[in-house]
């Protein structure tokens, strides 16, 4: 049953016959019809500026609503030296991963989020909230500095994290259905 291709073709009286005349011309014709090249759009520097400018925006504003206030001195009372905390980061690779990702969600979550004064009760709510969550972190990235990394100290810091993405992803729903309900009340007055 099994043959040598090469017998087949040595065989095959179709083999020595030329293609018709302008076949491969008419061929590529309809090629170019039917999957024409797209053209690549040039390479622009305006739209990678516009990413950095974008990207350190983001940056800036995420160090700003991180970071603590400063520590307010009294010329007669002495300050205390600040303490290095570690991280998720410092742990493990892995964690650093987890850590790196909610804190970019949560960055970007805040960066989506539409302030206006319809809904400033409502955001500074939420960021009170934020606030106190963040508070929370903080210690306990005292509490794994000082005892070491165990693994409720490490469990509560990741759910920090979630209920803290959470909360945006909340605060976010409510803006919409605040907008979606006002706009509502829009077209029925009309």
């Amino acid at each position: 049953m099994a043959q040598d291709i090469r017998e087949l073709f040595k065989n095959d009286a179709v083999s020595g016959e030329s293609m018709p005349e302008k076949h491969q011309a008419r061929f590529l014709e309809k090629l170019d019809k039917a999957m024409p090249v797209s053209k690549k759009k040039p390479f622009s520097w305006w739209q990678l500026a516009a990413s950095i400018v974008v990207l350190l925006g983001l940056g800036f504003g995420a160090v700003k609503f991180f970071e603590t206030p400063p520590i307010e001195s009294d010329n007669s009372v002495a300050t205390t030296p600040i303490v290095t905390t570690k991280s998720l980061g410092d742990i493990s690779p892995g964690l650093k991963k987890v850590e790196d990702y909610y804190l970019a969600s949560i960055n970007l979550e805040l960066s989506k989020i539409e302030y206006t004064p319809e809904t400033k009760e409502l955001f500074d709510g939420y960021l009170s909230q934020l606030n106190e969550l963040d508070k929370e972190y903080k210690r306990l990235s005292v509490e794994l500095t000082e005892s070491g990394p165990s693994e409720l100290t490490v469990n509560a810091l990741i759910d920090n994290l979630k209920l803290r993405l959470n909360l945006l992803y909340r605060l976010r729903n409510q803006i919409k259905s605040l907008k979606n309900s006002n706009t509502n009340d829009v077209v029925q007055s009309i």
